[in-house]
């Protein structure tokens, strides 16, 4: 059966600012399909996964009701087409707070509000710039509300794409692009005041699948897999030793935000995975190869973290659910589910990082 296959690490909890920090794994759950099981089915196969937590693409009632009473922390959703709205007046903030927050929280674990989805990957047109400028007002509003209410384990984020980077190899490289700067400084200031995270969507897939396309060599796939084999990378101006293309990623982001000044921002991920089903290298045995690393990485107890941040909990989503055949792009972005619509296993997954062979 599906659930003695897919299991959950008991998580391992550290409390810091009021949030609870874990280093179970989490899951994307999205919706953009037309054959998936319903809510109260998936919230059952959740539950029965042991999942930790589970991020939403939005704040839909229904789905929180569900959650109400279960051992599940939740992240919700708040919609880029509400920022500019909610950035301009408080009482849309307050409004939104009430309805999706304190309508279900505390029965409902919600300790995550993500304001927006990968803004400022999308800045082309001047509507778009304007959400990006509304989005940190947005952000202090919603965490205005939130701390009036005398509500501390709910920490206000945005996710966003490694798009915003310019520059991400070497490592010690890492900066942001120029024309998000002027953006990034004050939101990571206001992250690093209210001690919360900068969620990152990070995908070594994409970026072994670009480098392949471009006819170049220089990312391996066991490299890109986190596959423990005598595949490493040393940053040249610090040193450090990588044995995986994420961590180098994610110091990336690290080193980009140093830069402005903000040397311990913590980082979460929000969204990352591997596709079984698409362009090159989509296949159900890399996904499980990357997946079943993945959470034996990020469910090590002391953490791993990474070779800048050693030791740091990185509160990490797999993305995602199930497969969304109703997303666009090339056939590759409707392949990153764990689960078929039938709640069996796309392939095996040992979410407890235990008896796994390195």
């Amino acid at each position: 059966m599906f659930f003695n296959i897919i299991q959950i690490l008991p998580s391992f909890d550290f409390v810091i600012s009021g949030a609870v920090t874990s280093n179970g794994i989490g899951i994307s759950y999205g919706r953009l399909g037309n054959n998936l099981p319903s809510p109260a089915l998936s919230i059952e196969l959740l539950q029965n996964m042991s999942v930790s937590r589970v991020k939403l693409y939005d704040a839909d009632h229904e789905i929180l009701h569900l959650l109400s009473g279960k051992n599940i922390d939740v992240a919700i959703t708040i919609a880029n087409d509400e920022i500019s709205a909610i950035a301009a007046n408080q009482h849309l903030a307050d409004q939104w707070v009430y309805e999706h927050v304190l309508a279900h929280y505390p029965n409902t674990r919600i300790r995550f509000v993500l304001v927006g989805h990968e803004v400022f990957s999308t800045i082309g047109t001047e509507q778009d710039m304007q959400i990006a400028r509304d989005l940190l007002p947005a952000i202090r509003r919603i965490k205005n509300t939130i701390k009036a209410q005398g509500i501390h384990n709910i920490k206000v984020a945005t996710p966003l794409a490694m798009d915003m980077m310019s520059i991400t190899f070497p490592p010690s490289n890492g900066s942001f692009k120029p024309e998000i700067l002027d953006l990034m400084a004050p939101l990571l200031k206001y992250i690093n005041a209210t001690k919360s995270y900068l969620f990152v969507d990070v995908y070594p897939y994409f970026a072994w699948f670009e480098n392949q396309a471009m006819n170049q060599t220089s990312i391996n796939l066991d490299y890109a897999l986190l596959r423990s084999v005598n595949v490493t990378y040393t940053d040249p101006q610090t040193g450090l030793v990588y044995t995986n293309l994420l961590d180098q990623m994610l110091d990336s982001v690290v080193y980009a935000m140093a830069k402005l000044g903000y040397n311990d921002v913590q980082l979460a991920i929000s969204e990352t995975g591997w596709p079984h089903a698409g362009e090159s290298g989509a296949s159900p045995e890399n996904a499980a190869e990357y997946n079943n690393n993945l959470v034996r990485k990020m469910t090590a107890v002391p953490s791993f973290g990474t070779p800048a941040r050693p030791g740091e909990v990185i509160p990490t989503f797999i993305f995602s659910l199930y497969d969304e055949d109703q997303k666009y792009g090339p056939a590759t972005e409707r392949h990153w589910g764990l689960l078929n619509p039938d709640g069996s296993p796309v392939y095996h997954v040992n979410i407890t990082g235990k008896g796994a062979s390195d």
